[in-house]
């Protein structure tokens, strides 16, 4: 992997640029590489992916910051009240982000955007040549998710860009970057969301955004800095459901970048991070933010996905226009019938019992009937 200052290195070298901004991201960036070189054990197509995705991510950084410097009229671009859906992940998060895709009068982060905001999508004529790059990138690559260059993508690209992300944890074994990223202060972080996310708008009709990443749990406080106007959609499913599904997406990814899957560190780290994330969820619920907050289970989003985005919208004063529903209708019925369905992984192989993971959430589930009747689910958990 080498030292971050020659990854730095190449990224100037491979743009011809200098200025990374900010330097909020260099400690970020030194733990992470540090923690691969140490810890991940990765073999080669392993070290050959994560130096290619870091020098990525770095590029892009020294783009944003080039256009900037070009163009700092993109700093006047004002980002309103953005829709952010969050929870634990495996709870239908991804299926409703893609229905609010299908709004034409809001805007998602596009997979090929989050991968290579630049150049801003508002100075391209005629069809961007990114996502024919993207399609080419994942041609061939299993996928835990629907997926395509233009489905709404999570946060995570945008947040890497400041070496803050859980995404990394998914692609290598790196405990200590990970005991790490779940003390770190995210402020940073989610300004650098925010100066993306404006460099995106820029020159294209202002819609609001509909943003996701089930990890924006762990961070609420710091994103709020960024986002003071920020609502959140919260998805919800039984915790010791999710946990075991997780552990398998992180161990299936991560078993293509090392020879030394480690399955009960992925089962450990991921009850780790998502119970302390929940905790978390709930203070800043407590803490005055509760009515900031619309919440859906999972259940009722299997049963009637358009009904609950009828009553999402009704929450946000908005209203769900005959192509919007007619599009998320058609959306869903083709999701349904491409859907491949899920093998249950089996949770000895991760060191998990299922039946000492639900005390970690106990102060979560109680809270969810209440929820999701406040969002017109009569059902309990």
């Amino acid at each position: 992997m080498g030292e971050h200052a020659a990854l730095m290195a190449q990224a100037r070298a491979d743009t011809g640029l200098e200025d990374f901004g900010s330097d909020s991201f260099l400690e970020g960036l030194e733990i992470l590489v540090r923690s691969i070189r140490d810890e991940a054990r990765l073999n080669a197509a392993g070290e050959a992916y994560m130096r290619q995705r870091i020098v990525g991510h770095l590029k892009q950084r020294l783009q944003i910051e080039d256009w900037y410097r070009r163009h700092p009229e993109i700093d006047a671009v004002e980002i309103r009240s953005p829709l952010i859906g969050l929870g634990l992940p495996r709870t239908g998060s991804t299926a409703l982000s893609c229905l609010l895709a299908e709004d034409p009068h809001a805007r998602s982060l596009r997979r090929f955007e989050a991968t290579e905001p630049c150049p801003p999508p508002g100075t391209v004529d005629g069809p961007d040549p990114r996502i024919e790059r993207d399609r080419e990138r994942n041609r061939g690559h299993r996928s835990h998710t629907p997926t395509s260059a233009t489905m709404p993508q999570e946060c995570q690209d945008l947040m890497a860009l400041d070496f803050k992300a859980q995404i990394f944890l998914a692609f290598a074994q790196v405990p200590s970057y990970a005991k790490w990223l779940m003390q770190a202060d995210l402020t940073s972080t989610y300004f650098y969301e925010r100066r993306a996310l404006k460099l995106l708008q820029w020159r294209m009709p202002a819609k609001p955004w509909r943003l996701k990443a089930p990890t924006h749990i762990l961070y609420l406080t710091h994103l709020t800095q960024a986002f003071p106007d920020a609502r959140f959609v919260m998805t919800h499913r039984d915790p010791a459901e999710v946990m075991l599904s997780v552990a398998a997406v992180y161990a299936d990814i991560a078993s293509r970048f090392t020879d030394h899957l480690d399955r009960p560190y992925h089962g450990a780290l991921n009850v780790e991070q998502w119970s302390i994330g929940m905790q978390r969820a709930l203070a800043f619920r407590d803490a005055g933010n509760d009515s900031r907050f619309y919440d859906i289970d999972f259940r009722a989003m299997h049963r009637d996905p358009v009904g609950e985005v009828r009553g999402l919208y009704a929450w946000l004063g908005e209203t769900v226009s005959e192509e919007f529903e007619t599009r998320m209708t058609a959306w869903w019925q083709q999701n349904a019938e491409t859907r491949e369905p899920s093998v249950p992984a089996d949770p000895q192989d991760f060191g998990l019992q299922l039946d000492a993971i639900r005390p970690l959430f106990a102060d979560y589930t109680a809270r969810i009937p209440a929820w999701t009747r406040r969002s017109g689910i009569t059902h309990g958990h």
